[in-house]
């Protein structure tokens, strides 16, 4: 197992990474484990090198004081509404309804996190979102937290539904109602469940994180911020439908 940064080459693991993104055999997490969340970090960044353009991030917290993490995520992997993701890749197909960002200017903090009223400026449209939650570790249910940061915090889709009509400046993850169906059967429905609770701290925090990581966030940028239902694990072959008052539906089919 890797715990010492000296045994640890974030390059090469993040090559097998994106290898097993392109349908290679799936890497043990022991391999895949990093010493630190600097480590996971510059594993994510390999892995991005290989799988191509940066089309947003997803930033997330455990609790409303918690330390955000956050991951990349391809341009390739982000999808409209209605998208049929297809092929054996989808595995776990782990589902999550999330509230989506899209910037409409560049986010770069010249020194420090930015406050609420910043970024709340920089943002161009808030859009109904599903994260397909996919890992390319062998052993994800036994996998430590690290692993799973490395790989792209187990990151396998973001499928965007329109861009909504709500007031960005209200808007408040402490009130989101959340719902979620397979098949037409509801799975879950919740209010104010993301445990992150203040959507402009996630995105301030990220801002600054980006800036300092080299890879300041660009407008167009979509960010995606934390599960308001959980995750649900959608049958195969799947029609999973979410929606989000006041913003909107969204859905993908397996």
């Amino acid at each position: 197992m890797n715990t010492n940064t000296s045994f640890f080459d974030a390059a090469a693991v993040g090559r097998h990474l994106a290898a097993a993104h392109k349908g290679s055999a799936a890497v043990p997490y022991a391999d895949a484990l990093p010493p630190d969340r600097v480590g996971a970090f510059a594993v994510q960044d390999t892995t991005l090198a290989e799988l191509g353009a940066v089309g947003g991030w997803k930033v997330g917290a455990k609790g409303p004081t918690a330390e955000p993490s956050c991951a990349p995520l391809p341009a390739l992997g982000i999808k409209p509404s209605g998208t049929a993701l297809l092929g054996p890749p989808w595995n776990m197909r782990g589902i999550e309804v999330e509230v989506a960002l899209r910037l409409g200017k560049d986010l770069v903090p010249a020194s420090g996190e930015p406050d609420a009223a910043t970024v709340r400026a920089a943002v161009e449209a808030v859009l109904p979102a599903i994260e397909v939650v996919e890992t390319r570790l062998a052993d994800w249910r036994d996998s430590a937290p690290l692993a799973q940061l490395a790989d792209l915090q187990s990151h396998g889709a973001l499928i965007l539904g329109d861009p909504s009509g709500t007031d960005i400046d209200a808007l408040d993850l402490r009130t989101v109602q959340a719902y979620l169906a397979f098949d037409g059967q509801p799975v879950a429905s919740t209010r104010g469940a993301n445990p992150a609770a203040d959507i402009w701290r996630l995105v301030g925090w990220l801002a600054w994180h980006c800036v300092q990581r080299g890879q300041p966030l660009r407008a167009g940028q979509v960010i995606t911020t934390g599960s308001c239902t959980g995750m649900l694990f959608a049958p195969e072959g799947a029609h999973v439908q979410a929606q989000l008052d006041g913003i909107g539906r969204v859905e993908l089919q397996f």
